[in-house]
């Protein structure tokens, strides 16, 4: 059983016959569990969540059409899950969780792309990194990490560590390796779900999310996962898995979290283990 449940079809129009593109990606790479997660950000129905020059000129799409998209496909017999990638802003809870549960998700993955007006992961962005305190960054980052795993509101966190993205990051293994463990011990406490992404290895740092450290802090403390890629194009979609799954085999991992309507399991990748809920 192999899943990618963080995919984005947003560069094309939200017709079934797009979506088949990918669908047809996830086949030809055995993924049995696919789902579409489009940002929500640029829907209209979402623009009081996270509102700034920059996604004020995105801002185009109708969350409405989306989901009349994964409709049809289920008609027409496609098996897709409907998710939504959301940005965790502090402050903003109570509009966060009407949001979503105005829409019948099967899930929501809560991410963090922006500190501030700081949207750490643009390219049209990258030179504000020049002068910053990256320790003081990570700090933030993480920071704001554990309050969005506090919240409760999200089914899996996405790319936990992508703050290191353009390949900022402290030359400090004891500073790393503490954030990992408070990291892992909220993750495990809050029952939370991470989600170990391929889309690093296509990003300037070159590696998976989340590092090493993190995943086997994670693991120690039965923290669960869930793989995907990212992928905003057909041909991403399920990209890098092999690497994916040695590193999650060699950590110890042995299993996948499926999603359908908010409800979680979890689900062998290697061996036969029993089927078994979370929750």
């Amino acid at each position: 059983m192999l899943t990618d449940y963080h995919t984005h079809t947003e560069r094309g129009p939200y017709t079934v016959a797009w979506l088949d593109r990918f669908l047809a990606m996830a086949r030809e790479r055995n993924i049995e569990e696919y789902g579409v997660s489009e940002h929500a950000y640029r829907f209209r129905q979402a623009g009081h969540l996270l509102d700034n020059p920059w996604t004020r000129e995105r801002r185009t799409e109708d969350l409405d059409e989306y989901f009349r998209m994964i409709e049809e496909a289920r008609r027409q017999g496609r098996r897709v899950k409907f998710g939504i990638e959301l940005d965790y802003i502090p402050g903003k809870e109570e509009e966060l969780s009407r949001f979503i549960q105005s829409y019948p998700f099967d899930y929501v993955i809560g991410s963090i792309h922006w500190l501030g007006n700081f949207g750490f992961d643009l390219l049209e962005m990258k030179d504000q990194w020049n002068g910053r305190d990256v320790r003081t960054t990570y700090d933030e980052y993480f920071s704001i990490l554990m309050q969005m795993v506090e919240s409760g509101l999200f089914d899996f966190v996405g790319h936990a560590d992508v703050i290191k993205v353009f390949g900022h990051e402290p030359d400090d293994a004891v500073f790393l390796g503490e954030w990992y463990d408070r990291l892992a011990d909220t993750f495990s406490r809050r029952q939370a779900v991470v989600e170990v992404s391929t889309a690093g290895l296509r990003k300037p740092v070159g590696t998976l999310y989340p590092a090493l450290g993190l995943l086997q802090a994670c693991h120690r403390r039965g923290v669960p996962i869930v793989i995907n890629s990212d992928a905003h194009r057909p041909e991403d979609v399920g990209a890098g898995y092999d690497q994916a799954l040695a590193l999650v085999k060699s950590v110890g991992y042995r299993e996948l979290t499926v999603f359908t309507a908010h409800h979680r399991s979890s689900v062998p990748m290697f061996d036969d283990h029993p089927y078994t809920q979370f929750r």
